[in-house]
């Protein structure tokens, strides 16, 4: 890792999941527990803190801007944005958000400044909006000064997109033990990748948007049996914590007590001994031991689908419910991620299930995402 990176806490503060007044107005954010939560992420030495553009409605950068900019030297902390531009309707507009973000946080520059959530179709808006040159324009204007992008695709499309822009400082990707060797998410290839590549990178998703501190039954009985004082969340935040090339992991919090427990794996890990990695490895067992679709994210079912259905990341969304019971969260992943290839779109031509090595009835399985994501 370079130079330029050295001193960022290697266990970063996600702004995503802020603490509300109004658990259903996500823009009601609790000003002063964040306060609560910023003093204890630097009190313990975090440094890292990340949000974007389109966080809480446009309200997490307002919001640290309260709890952490002004009652901060600038020199304390290190603050990463991100611009959707997919998302936005013009070029104008897209490049709008860097000085928008600076505004709301009351800052003069962004330390990493991200091209937010690249990948798939999305690439093609921050080409036409030319986000690659802007952003190299604002960190040569002292306006950023590193320059990334987040991504929720496979490896080679990271790999892809690396090797056509490799003035890129760093990038964001989705790690954490459950996904590890997911056949869609893949995460341990995002890594190499990254590596491959020389580039740093930040964890995001370390604790799976929350499932991984709230696991079921099967999976939590066998870390409790390993260590019966330790969180579900800190062992996916030390699952992180000790992968090489890492910048930071991203630790989301909504409460103090939960930055508290962050914090605590970050001042206390150590790498995982032999009975601890048996231990993770029981747990992923025993999450996926329930009849889990066996897709393994070929492609094939993709090639001459006519509608451009998404089948290998729906068929994964249906795996992480089984996996976590928790279909809620399933179905907020699928809001996003499916768009432009959802489930509904199948017309039942049968190309796919044709194509299928694994014989998989994917028919019926799109039938059953409707049934569970479109209601």
């Amino acid at each position: 890792m370079t130079a330029p990176f050295e001193g960022v806490g290697k266990l970063g503060f996600g702004a995503m999941r802020l603490p509300l007044t109004d658990p259903d107005d996500v823009t009601a954010i609790d000003i002063e527990q964040v306060k609560a939560m910023i003093d204890e992420f630097i009190a313990q030495g975090g440094t890292y803190v990340d949000t974007a553009f389109v966080y809480h409605n446009g309200h997490s950068e307002g919001a640290l801007r309260q709890a952490l900019v002004e009652r901060y030297p600038r020199e304390a902390f290190t603050v990463a944005t991100k611009c959707l531009a997919w998302a936005c309707p013009s070029k104008e507009e897209a490049q709008a958000c860097l000085p928008t973000s600076l505004e709301r946080l009351g800052v003069d520059y962004i330390d990493y400044y991200l091209l937010h959530n690249v990948g798939g179709p999305r690439t093609a808006k921050f080409d036409e909006y030319d986000m690659w040159n802007f952003v190299a324009q604002a960190k040569a204007d002292g306006l950023i000064r590193y320059a990334g992008f987040s991504i929720h695709d496979g490896a080679d499309v990271l790999d892809e997109i690396l090797t056509a822009h490799p003035e890129m400082d760093f990038v964001q990707v989705q790690v954490n033990y459950l996904d590890w060797d997911d056949p869609v998410v893949q995460s341990r290839r995002l890594l190499e990748v990254a590596a491959k590549h020389g580039v740093p990178a930040i964890i995001m998703e370390p604790v799976r948007g929350g499932r991984l501190a709230n696991l079921p039954e099967r999976g939590a009985e066998v870390l409790r049996a390993a260590n019966p004082e330790a969180s579900q969340a800190s062992w996916a935040y030390r699952f992180c914590l000790e992968q090489p090339n890492v910048l930071t992991v991203l630790a989301g919090a909504s409460s103090l007590e939960q930055m508290q427990d962050n914090m605590r794996t970050f001042q206390t890990h150590k790498p995982f001994t032999a009975a601890e990695r048996e231990a993770i490895d029981g747990a992923i067992a025993a999450l996926r031991s329930v009849d889990l679709i066996p897709c393994t994210n070929c492609g094939y079912c993709v090639k001459d689908c006519p509608e451009g259905v998404k089948i290998p990341e729906i068929m994964g969304m249906l795996n992480l419910e089984r996996t976590t019971e928790d279909r809620a969260f399933v179905k907020n992943q699928y809001s996003w991620q499916a768009t432009g290839g959802r489930a509904s779109q199948c017309i039942q031509c049968g190309t796919c299930e044709a194509m299928c090595p694994q014989s998989i009835g994917i028919i019926d399985h799109l039938v059953e995402a409707v049934e569970h994501y479109e209601d």
